[in-house]
This record gives C-alpha cells, sequence and structure tokens, in this order.
C-alpha cells in the first residue's frame, strides 16, 4: 500500500513513517500542505494520512479542496483536536476516518488497511486471484494453500498488482508503489523483482505491455 503521509512534526513524522514501512506499507512523507498537493498531483496514493495542523494551510482546508477538485484517495485524519465537534467537522470536510494522538500504531495500521478495503470493494482482510491468496495485514502470501516466501519489495510489487487489477501500471508508477520516493533505485530492480514473482507465482502472473508498462495477467 503506497500512503501519503502529511506531518509537520519531524519525531512523529519519522515514528509513523518508519513504522508503517515495518509493517509493508510504503510511504512517501511530506511536511506541508503545498508538497502534499504536488504530491498528488505527481504520485498514485491509495491513502492519505492528514494532520490537520499544518504550517502553511489548515489539514482542513486542504481536505476540502482535495474533494471540490473530486480528488477521491480515501483520507485518514491524524490529529490532535480531540472534541466531538472537531470530529464531526473533519467527517464532514471530506474524511474517512480520524484517530485523535497520541495513538497506537497498531490501530493506525488496521485503520488504514480498513480503509484500502473498502476503497476496493473488499469485505474479506485477504485478496485472492485464482489459486493466489494474499493476505496485506500478515503480509503472507499463499498458492494452492501452501505458503510462498516473498521479500518485501515483492510482496509490495504483488499488492500493487493485485490492488490495481486489471489496469496498466507504468514502470514509474510500480516503482513509486515498490520503492516509494527513495531515490537511486537501480534501473533493472523491478524487472528483476517481476522475474522473481513468475518464478514463484507463475509466468503468466503478470503481463508486460512493451513501452508502456504491467498489468496483472491471467490468475495462477
Amino acid at each position: 500500500m503506497h500512503v501519503l503521509l502529511v506531518e509537520d512534526d519531524a519525531l512523529l513524522g519519522d515514528g509513523v513513517s518508519t513504522g508503517l514501512e515495518a509493517h509493508g506499507f510504503t510511504v512517501a512523507w511530506v511536511t506541508r500542505a503545498a508538497e502534499a498537493d504536488r504530491a498528488l498531483a505527481s504520485c498514485h496514493f491509495d491513502v492519505v494520512v492528514l494532520d490537520l495542523g499544518l504550517p502553511d494551510e489548515d489539514g482542513l482546508v486542504l481536505l476540502r479542496r482535495w474533494r471540490r477538485r473530486r480528488r477521491d484517495e480515501p483520507v485518514l485524519v491524524l490529529t490532535a483536536r480531540d472534541r466531538v465537534a472537531h470530529r464531526v467537522d473533519g467527517l464532514d470536510a471530506g474524511a474517512d476516518d480520524y484517530l485523535v494522538k497520541p495513538f497506537d500504531l497498531n490501530e493506525l495500521v488496521a485503520r488504514l488497511r480498513a480503509l484500502l478495503r473498502r476503497a476496493q470493494g473488499r469485505a474479506a482482510p485477504w485478496i485472492e486471484y485464482g489459486r493466489l491468496r494474499f493476505d496485506p495485514g500478515q503480509q503472507r502470501v499463499w498458492l494452492d494453500q501452501q505458503p510462498v516466501s516473498l521479500a518485501r519489495r515483492e510482496r509490495a510489487l504483488l499488492q500493487a498488482l493485485l490492488q490495481s487489477r486489471g489496469r496498466l501500471l507504468t514502470v514509474d508508477e510500480l516503482t513509486d508503489r515498490v520503492y516509494g520516493w527513495t531515490g537511486g533505485v537501480e534501473s533493472n530492480a523491478l524487472a528483476v523483482h517481476i522475474h522473481n514473482l513468475r518464478r514463484k507465482l507463475g509466468e503468466n502472473l503478470i503481463e508486460t505491455v512493451r513501452g508502456e508498462g504491467y498489468r496483472l495477467g491471467s490468475p495462477p
């Protein structure tokens, strides 16, 4: 899952980003509303974690603008504003969920996964594709009910393809979802992960569209 984290507190932002990555998320962390606008305009994100007390613009104003512009990414508001009226304002502004600081990281992770399930119209916590089952919560994969060992980047790539079932993803899109904004990614790294997934889960699982990108192929 590719997460945009909008949080100006350096200590909290670093902690949340590190914690989410440890749970298998790919995180892009920005500290200002203007940076969040640019990030959404240039990259696909599965969900946004939004602080309201940003230095250049109130988070609710930012959220309302996103919704007016028909931006439909699920948004979880993460804030110290803990009154009922604050929560009502956040939800009415277009937030999909609201979590008050201080919070437990495991609860944040569970809420983000629930948001993604709802956005994809799934009730089950896992994704099934033919004989393949992937559980984002446990970060585990089964083929024919037998566990398959995948590296972290391979799991991130598989999840991106399963979540975009049938849609073509460019190399840049997949690189963002697998590596985030870390930079310094070797040019053949994505191809290596795709080769490994095909070897472990079936040659036809990932379809190459030459000059354009990749998409999910035939179910195993």
